[in-house]
C-alpha cells in the first residue's frame, strides 16, 4: 500500500511514522510549509525545527521526505477565513478548515492523488460498518481530536489512516522515548498556530483596526464601560474586558452596532444555553436521517474538551437544532457544534451555529 504521511514534527506524528514502520509499510513523508507571512512579511511561522526533526524522523526510518508548501492556500482557506469571521462577530474554528482544506483538500488535489492512503498522527479512528468507513473517536478521550475532523468529506475519510488513535498518549510519549525520537520530549503545540509569536488581539488589530463601543450590562442596559471592537472579545470571555467590579462574561455580541453584552457575577445564567441552531450540516460518511420529523437522540461537542453532551436533534428544513440535556456555557453563532452517536463513539459531522 502506498502511504503518504503528514509529518509536523511533534511526537505524534513522529510516533505514527514508527507505527507504519512497524507494521510494514514505507510511507512517503510530506512536511506541509504552511507559513502565513502576509505580503509586508507580519506574520511568521518559523518551519526550520519542525523540518529538522521531519528530516530525522525520514532518515531514522529510511523514508522518502518531500516539503511542500500550501502558503498561499492557507492563507485564503484558514486565515482569511479567520479574519473575516471575526469581522462578522462570529467564533471562528481555523482547526476544522485547516484539516478540511489543507491536510486533506488541497495536499490531495496536488500531491495526495497518488497514494492509496494518507495518514496524520492525529487522535482519533475510523470504523468501518457494511463497507462505509466512519470517522470515530480515539482510544484517548483526553486528546480525542475527532471534533476538528467535523468536516472532513466521505472521500477523505476513506482515503485517512490515524495510526496513533488506538493508544493513549502516554503510550504515544512511551514509544517515542524508547526508540530515542528527537521530538520525544517536544511539547504539544497550543493555540492558533498561523499566529507564531504574536499576540492574538495584536493579530486581529493588524486587519480590523480598533474602534470604540459600549460595554452594556445585559440585565439592566446600563453602559458600564467601553471597548476597542467587538472583534477583540468572544462570547464566554471572563478575562481582558479591564472592568472593576466583576467577574464580567461576555454574553452577546452586536457587530452592526459595536456594542459587547456582558453579565455580572461568577455564574450568570446568560452565559449558558440549551438550545443550539446549526446549518450547512456536513455529514462525513452519509446523511443517516434525511429528512424526519421526530427528535433524534445524539451526543455532541461545540468546542475542543473531554466531555461529551447528551441531547435530542431536530430538523427543520436545512437547519437543525440541539436541544442539550444540559446547560452549555458560551454559546457563540460560528462555532462548529460536533454531533455524534449517543455512545459518543461514531461521529456524524457537524455544521456551524448560528
Amino acid at each position: 500500500m502506498n502511504i503518504a504521511a503528514l509529518v509536523s514534527g511533534g511526537v505524534d506524528s513522529s510516533v505514527m511514522v514508527h507505527l507504519l514502520k512497524e507494521a510494514g509499510y514505507e510511507p512517503t513523508i510530506f512536511y506541509i510549509r504552511i507559513g502565513t507571512e502576509d505580503r509586508e512579511g507580519y506574520i511568521d511561522c518559523p518551519a526550520e525545527e519542525d523540518i529538522e526533526i521531519t528530516t530525522c524522523v525520514a532518515k531514522r526510518y529510511g523514508c522518502k521526505i518531500e516539503i511542500v508548501s500550501l502558503h498561499e492556500e492557507y492563507w485564503e482557506k484558514v486565515v482569511g477565513y479567520t479574519i473575516e469571521s471575526v469581522r462578522r462577530g462570529l467564533t471562528p474554528n481555523p482547526d476544522i478548515m485547516c484539516n478540511r482544506y489543507i491536510k486533506f483538500g488541497c495536499f490531495e488535489e496536488k500531491w495526495g492523488k497518488d497514494f492509496d492512503k494518507i495518514a496524520t498522527g492525529h487522535y482519533a479512528t475510523t470504523t468501518v460498518i457494511d463497507g462505509k468507513v466512519w470517522l470515530s473517536t480515539a482510544k484517548d478521550p483526553v486528546k480525542d481530536q475527532t471534533d476538528f475532523l467535523g468536516q472532513i468529506t466521505n472521500l477523505q475519510i476513506n482515503k485517512l489512516m490515524f495510526p496513533v488513535g488506538e493508544l493513549m498518549k502516554s503510550d504515544v510519549r512511551r514509544i517515542a522515548a524508547k526508540e530515542n525520537l528527537p521530538s520525544a520530549e517536544r511539547k504539544d503545540s497550543q493555540g492558533i498556530c498561523f499566529l507564531g509569536k504574536i499576540n492574538y488581539n495584536d493579530f486581529i488589530e493588524r486587519y480590523l483596526g480598533r474602534k470604540e463601543g459600549q460595554i452594556i450590562e445585559y440585565e439592566t442596559g446600563n453602559v458600564v464601560g467601553k471597548h476597542n471592537g467587538y472583534w477583540f472579545h468572544t462570547i464566554g470571555q471572563r478575562k481582558g474586558l479591564g472592568m472593576s467590579g466583576g467577574p464580567w462574561f461576555v454574553v452577546r455580541k452586536d457587530a452592526i452596532h459595536n456594542i459587547i453584552y456582558v453579565s455580572n457575577g461568577y455564574d450568570p445564567a446568560t452565559q449558558y444555553g440549551k438550545t443550539i441552531n446549526i446549518q450547512g450540516f456536513n455529514f462525513i460518511t452519509e446523511d443517516i436521517w434525511g429528512e424526519f420529523d421526530d427528535a433524534r437522540e445524539i451526543t455532541f461537542k461545540i468546542r475542543h474538551t473531554p466531555e461529551f453532551t447528551h441531547g435530542l436533534i431536530t430538523r427543520r428544513g436545512d437547519v437543525y437544532t440541539i436541544n442539550s440535556d444540559h446547560d452549555i456555557q458560551g454559546i457563540a453563532p460560528g462555532q462548529f457544534a460536533v454531533v455524534y452517536d449517543r455512545n459518543h463513539h461514531l461521529c456524524y459531522g457537524s455544521g456551524a451555529i448560528i
